[in-house]
C-alpha cells in the first residue's frame, strides 16, 4: 500500500492530504510487528503493536470514506479499480486485523523454544529495508509538502519547494 500511494504521488502528481498521510504512517507502524518478529522471534506484543496500528489506520480511513460518501462527491485523488486510495487502505487495514487475529490463534509459535529468532532470509531483509526506505521517503516527501507547519487540506504543490523559488 505504501508503494502504491507513493507511486501515485510521484507519477500522477497527486499529493496526499493530511488523512492520507496519517494512513501512510499507520501502514508504516503496521510493519513494526513483523519486523520485530523477524528480529526477535514471534511474540504476542509484536502482533499487538500491529493490531493497534491497523485499528488506528482503519479509523482514519473510515473517517475519510465518510467525508466523501455523499452522492456526487468525486472523492479525493484518482481511483484504482473503482476505489480511492483511502477505501483500499480501509480494506488493507481490515484484512490486516483479520490476518493478525488468525496468526494469534497459533499458540505454539510463542513457546520458549519457538520464540528464538530464525535466520533471516534475503526476502525478509529486502522487505524490512523496503519498508524502512519507503517510510523515510514518505517523511521527506511530507516535509517537502507541508514544510514545518500544518499540511493543507487539499495540497496542490510542495510547500518547501515553493518557498525555495
Amino acid at each position: 500500500m505504501l508503494t502504491a500511494a507513493f507511486a501515485a504521488q510521484l507519477w500522477l502528481g497527486e499529493l496526499p492530504c493530511p488523512l492520507c498521510l496519517l494512513q501512510r504512517f499507520a501502514f508504516a507502524l503496521l510493519a513494526i510487528g513483523p519486523i520485530l518478529n523477524v528480529r526477535f522471534g514471534p511474540r504476542p506484543s509484536h502482533y499487538a503493536l500491529s493490531l493497534l496500528a491497523a485499528a488506528v489506520g482503519a479509523t482514519v480511513a473510515t473517517r475519510q470514506i465518510l467525508l466523501h460518501v455523499m452522492p456526487g462527491d468525486p472523492g479525493f485523488g484518482s481511483a484504482l479499480l473503482g476505489y480511492h486510495y483511502y477505501t483500499w487502505a480501509f480494506i488493507g487495514f481490515a484484512a490486516a486485523i483479520i490476518l493478525i487475529a488468525a496468526m494469534l490463534l497459533f499458540d505454539r509459535q510463542f513457546t520458549d523454544e519457538e520464540t528464538k529468532p530464525m535466520p533471516v532470509g534475503a526476502f525478509a531483509q529486502v522487505a524490512v529495508w523496503l519498508v524502512i526506505g519507503l517510510t523515510a521517503l514518505n517523511v521527506v516527501s511530507t516535509l517537502l509538502e507541508c514544510g514545518f507547519g500544518a499540511c493543507p487540506d487539499n495540497p496542490v504543490e510542495y510547500e518547501l519547494l515553493k518557498r525555495a523559488r
